[in-house]
C-alpha cells in the first residue's frame, strides 16, 4: 500500500572558512559522499526538484486495463499490448503531473503497475510524446472481486462461479483487484497519511439509500446483510500529495455503475451514496460515523485544498443514475466553479448519436465517454479542484475522427480528462 519513491533532504552546515572560493570547494568536497544517494533520490523522485513549480496538471483516465482472469493484466503487459500502448500514448501526450487510472487491475506485488511504467510509459509510443516516468505512485486493495460470503444479489445462494460470485463480492468483480485504481504522481505522496475508506459500512452513512424490493415493499437486503455491506464498490482514497505550495489532497474513487440490477435499484442507490461520500467528507461537522480503515473518524479539514477525480459513473442530467448526488458535489461551496472540460471529438460523437435519434440534454462537448448506441455519449469522468486554486485550462483528450490523434484515443470507452491549476 506504500507509494514508491524515497524522499531525502540534505543540509549543508555552515563553513567557517571566510574565503568564498575555498568555502565552495569545501562544501563540494563535503557533499561528495552524498552524490550517490542524490542519484538514487533523483531516480525515485526528489521533493526539492519541484520547488518553484507553480502549476499542476491533474487528470483522470478510465483505462479499461483489466482482465476477467487473475493475473490476466500482468500477462498482457508482459507481452506487447496494443491496448496499453494506446493508453500510454495518451498519457505521454497530455503529461499530467498527478493522474488517477481507473480500471487498472490491482495485484499485491504491484507487478502490473511496474510493467506499465517500465514497458509502456517509459517507452516512446506511436502517436504519443516523449517517454514519461512517474517517480511516485499509490495503489492498494479494493473491494471488487473480494468474496463477502453473503447473498448480496438475492439469488438464494452466496458466491459461486463466474458472475454469481462477482455479484456476491463486496464490489462486483471476477477476482480480487479487478477494476482497481492506481495513482501516479510527479510529486511526493505522503503514503503514511493516506486515508482509505474501503471498509466503511453503507449503513453507517446517515440517510443511506437502502434498496427496497418494490414488489414485497420491504428492504432488499435483510438486516444482517445490510449492516455488513460496504459502501465503496472499489475504494475511496484521500491521497495527500506534497507540492511546492503545500499539501493537495487527491480524493479518488470509482463508484459502481447505476445499472446491472433490478427494480430495487441497488446499484443506482449505491452509486448515489458513493458520490455523496465526498460531499459528506468536505462538509462541516464532526461526522463520527465517517471512519477510515485505520479508525480515524471525521472529514477533510476546512482549510485543506483538494482535487476530486474519478470515473463517477453519473452524468449530471443524462443516463440512468440518480443525479442529485453528482449535482450536489458539483455545486458544493468548497468545489471551484469553473468551465467544464470539453473536446471536439466528444461533441462530434454526441451529435452523431443525436442525428440517429438518441437525444441527450447535456452539452455534447462536455461528454467524456462513448457507451454505445443504447446509452450514447455522456459525462462520467470528473476532475474537480477546490476553491483556493486558479484554473488555467482544461480539456478532454478526445480528438475529432479526422485528426491524427484519433488513432490513440480509442484505447478505452472513456477519455482522459485534465485540468491545469495554478498553485
Amino acid at each position: 500500500m506504500a507509494a514508491t519513491g524515497a524522499a531525502s533532504g540534505h543540509r549543508a552546515d555552515a563553513c567557517p572558512c571566510q574565503n568564498p572560493c575555498m568555502r565552495r570547494l569545501l562544501i563540494a568536497l563535503a557533499m561528495l559522499p552524498a552524490l550517490a544517494s542524490c542519484v538514487h533520490v533523483n531516480v525515485h523522485g526528489d521533493p526539492s526538484a519541484y520547488v518553484g513549480e507553480a502549476k499542476l496538471r491533474v487528470a483522470t483516465y478510465n483505462t479499461s486495463l483489466y482482465s476477467d482472469e487473475t493475473g490476466g493484466l500482468i500477462r498482457e503487459l508482459q507481452g506487447d499490448s496494443r491496448h496499453a500502448r494506446k493508453i500510454a500514448a495518451v498519457i505521454q501526450r497530455v503529461r499530467p503531473d498527478l493522474l488517477l487510472l481507473n480500471e487498472f487491475d490491482y495485484d499485491d506485488a504491484h507487478l502490473a503497475a511496474d510493467l506499465f511504467q517500465r514497458n509502456y510509459l517509459e517507452v516512446a509510443q506511436a502517436g504519443g510524446g516523449a517517454p514519461l516516468r512517474y517517480p511516485y505512485r499509490y495503489l492498494a486493495p479494493v473491494n471488487t472481486g473480494v468474496a463477502s460470503g453473503l447473498d448480496l444479489d438475492g439469488s438464494g445462494q452466496a458466491g459461486g462461479g463466474g458472475r454469481n460470485g462477482g455479484n456476491d463480492a463486496w464490489g462486483y468483480g471476477l477476482h480480487p483487484g479487478q477494476y482497481g485504481m492506481l495513482v501516479l504522481s510527479m510529486q511526493p505522496i505522503d503514503a503514511s497519511a493516506v486515508r482509505s475508506f474501503q471498509l466503511l459500512r453503507w449503513s453507517a452513512m446517515p440517510g443511506a439509500l437502502r434498496p427496497v424490493d418494490p414488489a414485497l415493499r420491504q428492504p432488499f437486503h435483510p438486516d444482517h446483510i445490510w449492516t455488513q455491506l460496504r459502501l465503496s464498490s472499489k475504494s475511496h482514497w484521500d491521497v495527500p500529495v506534497r507540492t511546492s505550495k503545500g499539501i493537495v489532497h487527491f480524493l479518488v474513487s470509482h463508484p459502481t455503475p447505476p445499472v446491472f440490477d433490478g427494480p430495487e435499484d441497488r446499484n443506482g442507490m449505491r452509486n448515489h451514496d458513493e458520490i455523496r461520500l465526498w460531499t459528506e467528507y468536505l462538509s462541516a461537522g464532526d461526522k463520527p460515523w465517517l471512519c477510515d480503515d485505520r479508525g480515524q473518524c471525521g472529514g477533510l479539514g476546512a482549510d485543506a485544498r483538494f482535487v476530486i477525480a474519478g470515473d463517477l459513473n453519473n452524468d449530471p442530467v443524462d443516463g440512468d443514475g440518480r443525479h442529485q448526488a453528482i449535482l450536489e458535489l458539483l455545486e458544493h461551496p468548497r468545489v471551484l466553479r469553473h468551465a467544464t472540460p470539453r473536446s471536439e471529438g466528444g461533441a462530434e460523437q454526441a451529435e452523431a448519436y443525436a442525428s440517429a435519434g438518441l437525444q441527450h440534454r447535456g452539452s455534447p462537448a462536455q461528454v467524456t465517454g462513448d457507451f454505445g448506441p443504447k446509452a450514447g455519449a455522456m459525462r462520467l469522468d470528473y476532475v474537480l479542484p477546490s476553491t483556493g486554486f486558479a484554473l488555467e485550462g482544461s480539456g478532454v483528450f478526445w480528438p475529432p475522427r479526422a485528426s491524427a490523434e484519433a488513432a490513440i484515443a480509442d484505447g478505452s470507452d472513456h477519455h482522459l480528462v485534465w485540468v491545469d491549476l495554478a498553485l
